[in-house]
């Protein structure tokens, strides 16, 4: 997989506000969809709600979307499973995992009908600290108060998987804390935590809100461990966080990243996924205003980077009507 590093223009975080769907000329949507997102704070619930705000404007209003609050990847991808959803925003190296049976879903093995429809935005690994707290490196966690977030979330996931490649445990935190996304900041600044770890698309209001509220600053991650964790994974890559997108941090950050993907099961119909599908990719320039983490999206790129389960059916229907494919 190739994730391009991704540049971002400075933010104020007053610009996360959603831009008005006012004349949208895409056909009516049939569709009855239940997207899983993540925590409301994240950038995965805006991904999921700004799909079903396409989708119901395109609807007249008619509910055809939902966008629900989840624990994060590993919950959407089992509830997925189970057939509690139709559509699901995942991490990359999640949707890799459930489609083999490696890592957390080994025991349950492959999931046979899970089905890709495309990438949305570059997710790097963020480490998060007080400055008070003399963390430098990545290394200097060791022996600190830190928050991986919520168990069922790719957040926590993706640190677990670090931790090996480290050779670390949990005792080798002072503290190994699992506060949802939206508690974290907050924990930072009254120093219940030290350090939050953070796969997540910038610019991100839990990260501004750290930073701006009680001065935290950003590490880089990048050691011989992690060079050989992400040389042997083909769904991670090395980013760029750059300079100036939070105050007080004008360095450019080192680490490396996933992506976020939308993902489905074969067992939804091949309508409902094209119409999704068709509603996204023909107001693309919509939805790239919708969050300014989704500026850089380009389709030819969507519909390939980070994707390793088979395309659906209707999603693989509308990039050859388009030329896509």
């Amino acid at each position: 997989m190739n994730i391009k590093n991704t540049f971002f223009a400075p933010a104020v975080f007053s610009s996360l506000c959603f831009i008005s769907l006012s004349s949208l000329p895409i056909p009516l949507v049939a569709a009855e969809l239940t997207v899983a997102t993540g925590g409301r704070t994240g950038i995965y619930y805006q991904v999921g709600r700004s799909i079903c705000r396409l989708m119901n404007r395109a609807n007249a209003g008619h509910q055809a979307c939902e966008y629900i609050k989840t624990g994060g990847s590993i919950d959407n991808l089992s509830q997925l499973k189970a057939g509690k959803i139709e559509v699901a925003v995942v991490q990359s190296d999640w949707q890799y995992h459930a489609t083999h049976g490696s890592k957390r879903f080994a025991e349950q093995g492959p999931d046979q009908n899970l089905r890709a429809l495309f990438s949305v935005h570059s997710e790097p690994f963020t480490v998060v600290t007080r400055r008070d707290a003399q963390i430098n490196s990545f290394d200097d966690l060791l022996g600190k108060r830190v928050n991986v977030g919520n168990p069922g979330s790719g957040q926590r996931a993706t640190m677990q998987v670090v931790m090996e490649a480290k050779a670390w445990t949990r005792d080798s935190f002072q503290l190994y804390n699992g506060l949802p996304a939206d508690k974290q900041a907050m924990a930072l600044c009254y120093n219940q935590v030290q350090a939050i770890v953070y796969t997540v698309g910038h610019p991100n209001p839990i990260v501004g809100r750290a930073i701006g509220l009680c001065e935290a600053k950003l590490v880089n991650v990048k050691d011989p461990d992690i060079e050989k964790l992400v040389n042997s994974s083909p769904y991670y890559a090395w980013v760029e966080i750059p300079g100036g997108i939070y105050f007080g941090n004008e360095q450019p950050i080192t680490t490396f990243g996933v992506l976020a993907t939308v993902v489905s099961s074969s067992q939804v119909s091949e309508e409902k996924i094209y119409q999704l599908v068709k509603t996204v990719f023909e107001q693309l320039q919509s939805f790239k205003k919708m969050h300014p983490t989704f500026n850089d999206l380009q389709a030819p790129v969507m519909i390939k980077d980070g994707l390793s389960a088979p395309l659906h059916k209707g999603a693989l229907r509308y990039y050859k009507e388009v030329g896509l494919i």
